[in-house]
């Protein structure tokens, strides 16, 4: 079976992780980009040996493409993938899946409509470290989960798009929306929903907009930082940190605190997976570097999504997931704005 993808936006993540991961593929046979600007698809298709669609129009009416990755800026979201899952295509959409809840709604609806494959690039699940920290706490050797802390900063998203400049979209309420929040923050509410398959249902958090600048010199209108506590579903307390100010290096850490030892998550450059139990035993786990702005390595998301849609199976990362985890980072950043803890209701309301 050979898969043809379409591309909507030709920036960074679209360079270094859709586009070489889907050339990698063996199930796939070409790759066709669309970007509002054309010079950008071009060269794009150049690099990697793929085509050119004049429009997003032609691009999901084209019936030769079976899959569309929807990379377009995070505003666009509810638009696009709708458009392109009603089209009758495969959807992997960027995170977050939406800017709000009813947006991301809009996408359900339009999956459950198609019947076609919804899938979210939440990326950190598919890290052999997070991988073998979630066989451990489901094991029970370590006992249960009490508490848990993780950190994903970095030096900002200005450093890693297309153009390197802070006139980066990001910057942009408008378009970014949510800030590091939508940016970083919510790879880690995902990772811990999975990692201790429970959910967050309660919320208290600081954001600001500590040093980044526009490209005119003001603050920028969207947090670079935020830290927050959480409570899971099941009594779990933890807390997080999410940032774009992590000058000196990538941070992009976890340790989950269990009643008969720990285990820490990519602390450690030569070991990336380290369990210590409470009688002193320390084992150490050679797996893989995590992948960094500055250390591209395959993802394993396309591959994960094209397997999905070849042995039509429910993709690994759902639409329903990727609303879960967005309405806790809504919460989030409502607690910042609102100087209070927030409930959760994180019961995904039916879709029709």
């Amino acid at each position: 079976m050979k898969i043809k993808a379409g591309i909507i936006g030709c920036g960074s993540i679209t360079r270094y992780r859709h586009a070489p991961e889907y050339q990698a593929n063996p199930f796939v046979s070409g790759i066709v980009f669309y970007d509002r600007n054309m010079d950008r698809a071009q060269i794009l298709a150049e690099e990697f040996g793929g085509s050119v669609a004049a429009s997003m129009e032609d691009l999901i009416n084209d019936p030769t493409i079976d899959v569309i990755s929807d990379c377009s800026s995070n505003e666009y979201h509810h638009i696009n993938s709708v458009k392109a899952l009603l089209g009758g295509k495969h959807v992997l959409c960027e995170k977050p899946i939406s800017l709000s809840l009813a947006g991301a709604e809009q996408i359900l609806q339009a999956q459950q409509t198609s019947k076609k494959k919804l899938m979210v690039d939440h990326n950190q699940r598919f890290t052999k470290a997070h991988q073998k920290a979630k066989q451990l706490i489901e094991s029970k050797e370590l006992g249960e989960v009490l508490t848990f802390k993780t950190s994903f900063g970095h030096a900002g998203p200005e450093l890693w798009g297309i153009n390197k400049t802070k006139s980066t979209w990001f910057f942009s309420k408008e378009r970014s929306g949510l800030g590091v929040a939508g940016d970083l923050g919510i790879h880690k509410i995902d990772l811990l929903h999975y990692l201790l398959s429970d959910e967050i249902h309660q919320v208290s958090a600081f954001q600001g907009a500590l040093d980044k600048k526009s490209a005119t010199g003001e603050p920028i209108q969207v947090c670079d930082n935020l830290v927050c506590t959480v409570k899971t579903a099941k009594g779990r307390l933890g807390t997080a940190s999410f940032s774009w100010t992590y000058y000196g290096e990538e941070d992009n850490s976890t340790i989950i605190y269990l009643s008969k030892g720990i285990i820490k998550i990519y602390h450690d450059n030569e070991h990336q997976l380290i369990v210590l139990n409470k009688d002193g035993e320390t084992v150490k786990y050679q797996l893989e570097a995590i992948q960094t702005n500055d250390n591209q390595t395959n993802s394993r998301v396309i591959d994960a999504f094209i397997s999905s849609i070849i042995n039509n199976q429910e993709p690994p990362v759902t639409g329903e997931d990727a609303l879960v985890s967005l309405k806790v980072i809504l919460a989030i950043l409502e607690s910042a704005e609102k100087e209070t803890v927030v409930n959760i209701n994180t019961n995904l309301s039916k879709v029709k």
